[in-house]
């Protein structure tokens, strides 16, 4: 009989802590917990009512509380997975709990994760864990897809599952461990609402389509809205108003569908919402004039694009169906709409070389882009771009492949390449610049550049402390 359950999401090398640096720099020692574990935990609710999560994100774990549980559900991603494997461990050590993983780690590279859990579910949740509780609450035996497990010392793997298709489900924020007062105790945190997932584009580095699938599946534009509503109210402050009132949709491409898309804005023109929103889509959605009318009336303040290269011999090495000029005239339109534009960078390609950190930040400044997130090109276990460049690694230290230089580029040592994101980083976010945005920036762009300043210098120092190690590493 399951009568106690508890989701956690580790933290990596920055896991909670307190400070005062919480106060201006997100990700140091703070940062939003996975909206997608929260729904998970709210649809286990509704089965089993001693239910909760924690986050390394925000808080400590209480581990005689998940000590006592019938089963813990563990979420990794490959910047986590390491850390995630420690409490399994400290788990399974101290608790007969059923210990649980999936996430995007858990999924592609399952035949790792096993060996730390007694079960893994693959691919998105919201429906196989309702299985799964169902499963083990009757003490029945596992015979559906999307599960793997260890019988002795044969992995059990029950096939393919296809991704659910009602994703509707609101995260009830309130599950979580300690979030709702930090929430509106620190403007590092702020709503995040995810609206739709899938992508049907087959970049090489990206784990978006094998993990989510090609296929783009929605909330209905009344779900979205109700849970926009719920994620402003939940860090709403009583007293002090907020600095940033700006609401994160996460989706990988907002506009792809664009018919949706519009629906959304509509619903949300429509609602009683006063709010500021930010949302990452292809370079595309900048030529559309209609989307970008409704979506500067609906609130929005800035689009973020997957910019990532600035040759176009690196988007066809890639298979990123993307071009130079017509991202730049894409920035251009976008910004005539009166947003703003958010770039997304990526370098190690193989036609990077010394250099390229200063060519980035030129583009950024020329293009007016307000800010930015420079990383490594990255490589999840369990992809075909994993497997077709695994000898190019330096190492396997999951806590590194979250944007760390991690693989030996064609053309630039592994720690010229991390100096070059430093480069770039210094040039963007410098005093000068900051200064600049403080007198000239309009509303909350000067909130964000202050923020993503602090947030810039913190990333600077411990990628400089990564080039001390990689050039160890290449002797």
């Amino acid at each position: 009989m399951i009568n106690k359950i508890r989701f956690i999401e580790p933290g990596n090398f920055s896991r909670y802590k307190k400070s005062l640096v919480n106060i201006y720099t997100y990700n140091k020692y703070i940062k939003n917990p996975s909206t997608g574990l929260i729904t998970l935990t709210t649809i286990a609710k509704n089965l089993i009512d001693d239910t909760l999560m924690y986050s390394e994100s925000i808080s400590n774990i209480n581990f005689k509380d998940v000590y006592s549980s019938d089963i813990v559900f563990i979420s990794i991603n490959t910047f986590n997975a390491k850390r995630g494997y420690e409490l399994a461990q400290n788990i399974r050590n101290n608790s007969q709990a059923v210990i649980v993983f999936g996430g995007l780690h858990a999924s592609l590279n399952y035949l790792e994760a096993v060996e730390y859990a007694d079960y893994i579910l693959i691919g998105d949740g919201d429906e196989i864990i309702v299985n799964f509780i169902e499963c083990m609450n009757k003490n029945e035996k596992i015979d559906f897809a999307g599960v793997v497990y260890k019988n002795e010392d044969t992995i059990i793997n029950t096939g393919k599952r296809e991704q659910p298709l009602n994703i509707n489900t609101i995260p009830n924020r309130n599950l979580v461990y300690n979030y709702s007062k930090m929430a509106k105790k620190y403007d590092t945190l702020w709503p995040q609402v995810h609206a739709s997932r899938g992508c049907p584009y087959n970049c090489d580095y990206c784990a978006v389509i094998q993990h989510f699938g090609r296929r783009i599946r929605h909330r209905t534009p009344e779900n979205v809205v109700e849970d926009i509503k719920e994620a402003i109210e939940f860090h709403k402050r009583k007293f002090v108003p907020r600095m940033s009132n700006c609401v994160w949709i996460t989706d990988d491409n907002f506009a792809e569908d664009r018919e949706w898309a519009i629906s959304v804005l509509n619903a949300i023109i429509n609602s009683d919402i006063n709010y500021n929103f930010s949302v990452q889509a292809r370079f595309e959605a900048g030529f559309d004039d209609e989307l970008l009318e409704l979506m500067k009336k609906a609130g929005f303040i800035e689009l973020s694009l997957g910019i990532e290269f600035l040759d176009d011999n690196s988007f066809k090495e890639f298979h990123k169906k993307s071009n130079y000029d017509d991202i730049k005239k894409a920035i251009k339109n976008i910004r005539k709409h009166g947003l703003g534009v958010r770039g997304l960078f990526i370098v190690g390609a193989s036609t990077d070389t010394k250099g390229v950190g200063e060519k980035i930040a030129d583009y950024v400044i020329e293009n007016n882009i307000h800010g930015c997130l420079i990383q490594s090109m990255f490589f999840t276990p369990g992809t075909k771009f994993y497997e077709e460049n695994k000898h190019k690694l330096i190492h396997r230290n999951w806590d590194k492949y979250d944007g760390h230089v991690v693989h030996y580029p064609e053309n630039i040592k592994p720690h010229e390449l991390q100096n070059e994101i430093i480069i770039a980083l210094k040039k963007i976010y410098s005093v000068k610049r900051l200064i600049k945005a403080i007198i000239f920036s309009k509303g909350i762009f000067k909130v964000l550049f202050v923020g993503e300043f602090f947030w810039q210098r913190q990333v600077i120092r411990n990628y400089k402390k990564e080039v001390k190690i990689l050039k160890y590493i290449e002797k």
